[in-house]
């Protein structure tokens, strides 16, 4: 095999490979062998006519498609470890010459991983924020506790009230038509919530069980729904019932009911912690992903628009199954939210572009400081990935896991073990 390569753009280079007449024909006669069966021949049993009849009865082009496939699969990763080229999407090919007795020559177009130039990244100087708990903070986590175990009775006398809940019908209307999705029956509104547009909650206030009311409020122009989107709209308003919600008193039988804790003062001391652990692992995160970004912001590469593309068809994939979930479909989801796929693209287009670069520039310092991945630290990734998702024999599954993902386990394990490198060298500001 003969292959010359030229750079023909940046991040593109195109092979030229020549596959000898003698290898090509081995590629005939694989090809011949795998559609046998197929040929149909007068005077022989189906399977069994021999080649150069099947050549004479069809000709050499039955078998060429099928042959050069086969050539290529052998020739072209063979040109790639030679030539030291790591692509990064499927090649561009053209066959220039082909046939029996002949050298097989194709070029492949290819797209390669670039280059990366990369700037500084030991002891960078980042700004690190701090969290502190703040009072107030606790308080709100303990009145949602109280939120959670309140209890909600009818409201016999009286009127809507703020805090109070609503059970209302009610069917919107724009222009003078009813639009879909915009009846409920028996929907429990808590007033002051937010939950209905504009301020629809505050025109129930003052009405009283059975008094039903029109509504007239306005769509966000970005609501979200391309026939609702600023439109504005009446709804007819029934309150049914009124109900209030009578918190419990924070006192330690409060916490005796709600916690393992006897007192509301270890109730308090509890949140706190919690509090306090949360706003360090923050910290954590928004530090390394702020010594990321300066590490990449200070390198210099031109990323393929194959590898961008990629990125994007995976972070849609993504969503899809986020998606599925929560039993919706993305054709669902571009319905309810006026997006296409290709306004979604061009929205993700940014992140995407930062995700892969930042992917470049991490693996670029993981090669320059030469890290690698140990078989212990292989081993620990994969029980600690066996954990988050098994319930059972984390161990065995482990081993499962080591076996058909260990490429994946060693990229992660090393861009964690760059990431680690990075923050242990940055100046803190």
């Amino acid at each position: 095999m003969e292959v010359k390569m030229e750079k023909i753009e940046t991040n593109v280079v195109e092979l030229e490979i020549r596959v000898e007449a003698a290898k090509f024909n081995e590629a005939l006669n694989k090809a011949f062998k795998k559609n046998q069966k197929k040929f149909n021949v007068p005077g022989f049993r189906k399977g069994k006519v021999p080649m150069q009849i099947v050549k004479k009865y069809y000709g050499v082009e039955a078998l060429l498609e099928d042959a050069i496939n086969i050539a290529m699969d052998e020739s072209y990763p063979e040109a790639l470890k030679n030539n030291e080229i790591s692509p990064v999407d499927f090649p561009e090919i053209n066959v220039v010459e082909v046939g029996e007795g002949k050298d097989l020559v194709y070029t492949a177009k290819v797209t390669v991983y670039p280059e990366v130039e990369l700037g500084e990244y030991k002891g960078v100087e980042v700004e690190k924020v701090s969290y502190p708990v703040l009072e107030e903070e606790v308080d709100k986590r303990l009145v949602s506790m109280q939120e959670k175990n309140a209890r909600v009775e009818t409201k016999a006398e009286g009127t809507v009230e703020k805090g109070n809940i609503a059970v209302i019908d009610f069917k919107g209307y724009i222009d003078g038509v009813a639009f879909e999705g915009g009846e409920g029956k028996d929907y429990s509104l808590e007033i002051g919530s937010g939950t209905f547009i504009g301020d629809f909650e505050d025109q129930l206030v003052g009405l009283a069980a059975g008094e039903s009311k029109d509504i007239n409020v306005s769509f966000p122009e970005n609501y979200g729904k391309e026939d609702l989107n600023g439109k504005p709209a009446k709804f007819e308003v029934t309150v049914k019932e009124i109900k209030v919600k009578e918190l419990p008193e924070l006192d330690d039988e409060f916490a005796k009911e709600v916690s393992e804790f006897d007192t509301i003062a270890e109730v308090k001391d509890d949140v706190r912690k919690n509090i306090t652990e949360a706003n360090a692992e923050r910290e954590k995160k928004e530090f390394e992903e702020a010594v990321i970004n300066k590490v990449v912001d200070n390198a210099k590469v031109e990323i393929p628009e194959a590898m961008i593309t990629k990125e994007l068809e995976s972070m849609i994939k993504d969503l899809e199954q986020r998606l599925q979930y929560q039993g919706l479909t993305l054709e669902q989801y571009y319905q309810f939210t006026g997006n296409t796929e290709e306004s979604m693209k061009d929205y993700m287009k940014e992140t995407a572009t930062k995700k892969v670069k930042t992917d470049l520039v991490l693996e670029a310092v993981s090669k320059k400081e030469a890290i690698d991945a140990t078989e212990e630290e292989l081993k620990e990734k994969a029980m600690e990935v066996a954990k988050m998702y098994s319930a059972g024999d984390a161990e065995k599954m482990a081993d499962l896991i080591l076996k058909s993902q260990v490429s994946a386990l060693k990229h992660d394990t090393v861009i964690e073990k760059t990431v680690k490198l990075l923050v242990e060298n940055v100046k803190v500001k």
